[in-house]
């Protein structure tokens, strides 16, 4: 299983680096309500959110924390892809088979601490998936197995997937990517997601030109 993953591939890169400044305010940014289980999303297609996520489930990872990377876009899901492993079974075979309950079908990552759910064959109507009672109780199971779930999910300006999987959990990022993501999409997708009560914990600049700085 190769992963050309920048956290992996160039763990003291400013970029790692970034990542991991991105996991300890999540960590402790937070006083009044404790985070364990995060949405990452975007504005659209493009966005960079799922390799984005796959670098923060690492930076997780790495400092002891066992994680667990869910793809829940089961509109265009990539985490396999990422990975380099199987798509097949995933979510979607734990949405539909109760020993997958008792014994979910997680992947090792090459990564120690990180598991990877892919999201399996993707369901004719993803929103009913996310927002069924069954999706809260194997949130519940995924929460019992790990100190972090990290969700990959489906632009929110794409369909009501993210603002309903986000109303689940404790948290959704959004991503925005420099150059790319319109302004008015932004604003668009947190109007989506206030209107349901989602906590949006912030945005994720991707694809930021680098910086001229000083090495330490």
């Amino acid at each position: 299983m190769t992963v050309d993953l920048i956290t992996i591939k160039e763990p003291r890169s400013a970029a790692a680096e970034a990542f991991r400044t991105l996991r300890t305010n999540l960590m402790f940014g937070s006083q009044d309500r404790s985070l364990h289980t995060l949405v990452m999303t975007s504005t659209a297609r493009s966005d960079g959110k799922s390799v984005a996520l796959a670098n923060l489930a690492v930076t997780f990872a790495q400092s002891g924390h066992s994680t667990i990377l869910v793809d829940a876009d089961l509109r265009r899901p990539s985490q396999h892809e990422i990975w380099a492993t199987e798509g097949e079974g995933g979510l979607m075979y734990m949405m539909h088979e109760d020993r997958a309950i008792a014994n979910p079908p997680l992947v090792q990552t090459p990564v120690a601490n990180l598991q990877m759910l892919p999201a399996g064959t993707p369901p004719d109507i993803p929103a009913d998936v996310l927002s069924s009672q069954r999706m809260n109780e194997i949130i519940g199971v995924l929460k019992a197995r790990a100190d972090y779930v990290l969700f990959d999910c489906a632009p929110v300006l794409a369909a009501a997937d993210a603002a309903l999987l986000g109303s689940k959990v404790d948290g959704l990022l959004l991503v925005v990517r420099a150059g790319h993501t319109r302004r008015d999409h932004v604003a668009r997708a947190k109007e989506a997601l206030e209107r349901i009560n989602v906590r949006l914990l912030g945005s994720v600049l991707t694809n930021a030109p680098r910086e001229r700085i000083r090495r330490y």
